[in-house]
């Protein structure tokens, strides 16, 4: 069963993350201002905002099952 989940992981690592996580107003803005690399650096931030919660909550389902499963 650990192995499943330890594949299951690895391929979830191994797919590659390809997103345009901006709100429509965000996005206008940077496109019309030419600065390509300020538009990345929102959208990369925007991302890592995203992130954090679902991480937190992952991590704090995995305590709770470990804590059920003992």
């Amino acid at each position: 069963m650990y192995k499943r989940y330890l594949i299951l992981i690895f391929i979830a690592f191994m797919v590659p993350i390809d997103s345009e996580a901006q709100c429509a107003m965000c996005r206008a803005v940077l496109e019309s201002g030419g600065n390509d690399g300020v538009a990345e650096g929102i959208n990369n931030g925007i991302v890592y905002l995203m992130a954090i919660p679902y991480i937190l909550v992952a991590g704090l389902f995995y305590f709770v099952y470990r804590k059920l499963r003992n």
